[in-house]
Order: C-alpha cells, then sequence, then structure tokens
C-alpha cells in the first residue's frame, strides 16, 4: 500500500480508502451482517488501509455504529475516520448550521471516538458552499479549536462548486465526484494542491459501470434504476471504448482506480467493496499505475467524446 498526504494534522493515508456505505444495515446494496462488516473492516486494515469514509444516513446510523466497533480494536492514532453532515441517521437532510455540532455528537458517540480527522458536508447544495455567507464555516472553525475535529470540508461533483468552496473557506478537504467518465472537478485539483486541500475520489467505478460488469442490456433495482434505457445504452458504449483504450477485457476496475490514483492531488481513492474479494482487488491496482500516455488518452476521450453528454450521476 502507497500512502499520501491528506491533512497537516492527520497521519498519511493509503492511497485506497474504504467507503463504508455497504457497511450498514440495509444499505441499498448488498446488505452485510454486522460480523461481514467487521471482518471487512479488519481485512481493510490488515491490507494497509487506514482512511475510513461514512456518513450518519448510510445504513440509517448502522454504518458508523459498525465502522466504530471494528476500529475499536486498533490504535486510533494511525486512523484516519471521515463522516458527514447534512443527510441524518433518520434518513432526512438537515443543512442548518445550528445542527451541525448535534449531528457530529451523534457520530462521535456511534464511532466510539472523540475527534473526527474530517468532517464534511455531504452533497450540499451550491448555496451552502459560500464561506462569506453561510455561519457553518465560523461553527467548524470552532470545533477545530475544541478539538472535535482536526479539518473540515465538503462532498461536491462539479469544478464550479469545488472552486467556490476553496475561494471563500478555509475548508481542508474535498471528497469529488471523480472518474474516467466524470472528469469535470479535475479542473480544480491545481487549486486543491497549491492550498494543500486533501482530494478523496468518491465514486471512483462509476457506480459499478468501471467495473465493467454491466452493459446495454444491464437492469437495476436498487438506487441505479434511476437510470434511463438509454442512460444505460450509452454508459455501455462509453465503457466498451474505455476498455479498447485501456486494453482490458479483464480488470477494469483496476484501471479505473488507478486512472484516479495518477493524480499528483489525489489523496485517497474510496470504491465500494460488497466483498473481501472486491476489497483485495481494488487495491491490487496500487500495484499496476498507468503510463503517463493513457492517462492523457483518456483525458482526451473524456474531452472529445464524453464531457458534453453531460452523463446523469
Amino acid at each position: 500500500m502507497n500512502y499520501n498526504k491528506y491533512i497537516k494534522t492527520s497521519p498519511l493515508v493509503s492511497e485506497i480508502g474504504l467507503g463504508a456505505w455497504q457497511l450498514g444495515e440495509n444499505s441499498g446494496w448488498k446488505s452485510m451482517s454486522e460480523k461481514e462488516a467487521m471482518d471487512m473492516v479488519f481485512k481493510a486494515i490488515e491490507l494497509g488501509v487506514n482512511f475510513f469514509d461514512t456518513s450518519p444516513n448510510y445504513g440509517l446510523g448502522t454504518s458508523e455504529l459498525r465502522l466504530g466497533k471494528a476500529l475499536k480494536s486498533f490504535d486510533r492514532s494511525k486512523l484516519v475516520v471521515n463522516t458527514k453532515f447534512g443527510h441524518t441517521a433518520e434518513g432526512k437532510t438537515n443543512y442548518d448550521a445550528n445542527y451541525i455540532r448535534t449531528s457530529l455528537e451523534g457520530s462521535l458517540k456511534r464511532l466510539q471516538v472523540d475527534y473526527l480527522d474530517s468532517l464534511i458536508l455531504h452533497s450540499p447544495p451550491s448555496e451552502y458552499l459560500d464561506g462569506n455567507n453561510n455561519p457553518h464555516y465560523e461553527i467548524l472553525e470552532r470545533l477545530i479549536e475544541e478539538g472535535k475535529i482536526r479539518a473540515y470540508g465538503a462532498s461536491l461533483d462539479t469544478y464550479n462548486d469545488m472552486k467556490l468552496f476553496m475561494d471563500t473557506t478555509n475548508g481542508n478537504v474535498i471528497e469529488a465526484f471523480f472518474n474516467i467518465l466524470h472528469q469535470d472537478t479535475a479542473k480544480a485539483f491545481k487549486t486543491a494542491i497549491e492550498k494543500e486541500v486533501g482530494i478523496i475520489v468518491k465514486i471512483p467505478l462509476d457506480s459499478g459501470w468501471l467495473s465493467g460488469k454491466y452493459n446495454a442490456e444491464s437492469t437495476f433495482n436498487d438506487i441505479r434504476k434511476r437510470w434511463s434505457k438509454t442512460d444505460i445504452s450509452t454508459r455501455s458504449l462509453l465503457v466498451d471504448k474505455v476498455k479498447h483504450i485501456v486494453g482490458a477485457e479483464d480488470n477494469l476496475a483496476q484501471k479505473a482506480l488507478s486512472f484516479c490514483l495518477a493524480y499528483e492531488a489525489v489523496s485517497t481513492v474510496i470504491p465500494g467493496n460488497t466483498s473481501i474479494r472486491q476489497l483485495k482487488n481494488n487495491i491490487e491496482s496500487t500495484k499496476r499505475p498507468l503510463s503517463k500516455e493513457l492517462v492523457i488518452n483518456l483525458e482526451d476521450f473524456y474531452q472529445n467524446e464524453v464531457e458534453h453528454l453531460k452523463l446523469p450521476w
């Protein structure tokens, strides 16, 4: 495992982190038992993972509960834990600044920790990102002073939102939607490096498409059922083109993760793992970096054939 800088006050973080959505009870993906969830965390740590990303609403609080129970056996000072604010453990949304402390205290209790390495706004509407016009950031700064959190940030999907956030706040973390088929956020990576903002890459496999296991005939019964038949057909064609570019009929997922890791700004990438086999396969990507030429080819592919399509998430 390789390790990168995240924030000044945390340990270096593993290039592959563990996204903990699927650890929660009835998470919307493959439902895990508590034992399966804890075994996933134990195996991740055994393989060198030290970065964990969760949220109060993942499994309605059970992701944080299970993650906290599993991490209790390990040295807290060597682990980096990120959770979120805005989507509640009751399955609602609440971005009110006055709710930040309540949300944080709930997360600390479920995770059984005294502090968080980072707390980020969970996919907030753009109007909450302007640090000049929102009280959220004064509260977050106070929580740093109190030692409750070491850094704060936001989970964002676009370059424009990233730019607004970095221009108007002192946030040190952004969880960015970035993968071969969604590269808009990369336009903010240079600024992130300059401002020492750690980048967590979310959805690196494009909700499973860049694992290579779906095609034009695929159907979905979970959150991905939002895609129309046209969306599915379009993505299938694009994935076929990606396979041709990278020469990966097998293990496209590793190529997709290695693409994200090719960027200096990226601290860690958090693919979802629903099995130990997937976890091991994803971590193996750290040993298979892409050539600079291949990264450029994939950037050109996005700019020429994908960007104008405005693919829905």
